[in-house]
């Protein structure tokens, strides 16, 4: 169990990296994706500690969270407030906003420990609990803060992990879509978001942290590693790719992945592929 006061976790050898990113492709594939499942397997690809115990702990105590809910407590809001008062309440599970300055708040197993993370890590534990338990619960992609929802869309209730699982109001949902947004709630909004959506949240959180701390391109390239596994994902994520390759010095396989993607845009953007055509070039010549 990592000291609260230590720097945060190293990534697992490149023969455990490998193993946990075939497992991911592997999962994030399947016919129904398991969302506990994918966050523990960026959880290790994150954590070289995190072994195959610890995986199988996390998932236990998101069983045994779920155990203590009530049997069948009633509609949705009833649902939402049984939730809060066993997770934000009883183990005080909630965010501050010094848990966006740590990598651990994005690592679902570090947030079981915690009881602290980002509102998509929280939320993540809010929706594997409660979905255990027999709720009708959903996670809910508010631009820039993540809820969870319980009941149909007529009877839909909100709950905001991150402030305790504080129930929200129209008016609460609308001010922190405005809040984030400047422009007012679209209903679309409050769709529930697919698991592997959620995924690829929570890999764009961890490549922005990593990308506001240079010396941490070894995080920000296994997660974008990872979020090129997930389908669907968007092309530009092969530049990115290829621009840590080449920051890391792996000059060779760096350029061989701006060639990729120059060749996938230049149907459309001819411009921009001859730009990064002749950044694969400079990376090539940094061997000589």
């Amino acid at each position: 169990m990592r000291h609260p006061h230590l720097p945060p976790p190293h990534p697992p050898s490149p023969e455990r990296a490998g193993e946990l990113r075939d497992r991911f492709a592997e999962e994030a594939r399947s016919e129904r994706p398991d969302l506990s499942a994918l966050c523990l397997l960026i959880g290790a690809s994150a954590d070289g500690e995190l072994d195959e115990a610890g995986m199988d702990g996390a998932q236990l105590e998101l069983d045994r969270l779920a155990g203590e809910l009530p049997y069948r407590p009633g509609g949705p809001r009833a649902w939402a407030e049984a939730v809060r008062r066993l997770l934000g309440g009883r183990y005080a599970f909630h965010g501050t906003p010094s848990d966006y300055q740590r990598l651990e708040s994005s690592l679902l197993h570090e947030v079981l420990r915690r009881r602290r993370g980002l509102p998509i890590l929280l939320s993540v534990v809010w929706l594997e609990v409660a979905r255990r338990a027999g709720a009708p619960v959903y996670g809910v992609a508010l631009p820039g803060h993540f809820v969870v929802g319980f009941g149909t869309a007529e009877e839909q209730v909100l709950a905001d992990p991150f402030d305790g699982g504080r129930v929200l109001t129209g008016t609460d949902t609308e001010l922190l879509v405005v809040g984030a947004t400047g422009a007012p709630l679209d209903p679309a909004m409050l769709e529930p978001a697919p698991p592997l959506e959620v995924v690829q949240r929570i890999l764009n959180n961890v490549r922005a942290w990593a990308t506001a701390r240079p010396e941490r391109s070894d995080v920000a390239l296994w997660a974008v590693e990872l979020a090129l596994l997930v389908p669907s994902h968007p092309a530009r994520l092969r530049y990115e790719r290829g621009q840590l390759l080449v920051q890391r010095g792996e000059f060779v396989s760096g350029a061989e992945e701006l060639d990729a993607y120059a060749d996938l845009i230049e149907v459309v953007d001819e411009s921009s592929a001859r730009k990064i055509r002749q950044q694969a070039h400079t990376a090539r010549a940094m061997l000589n």
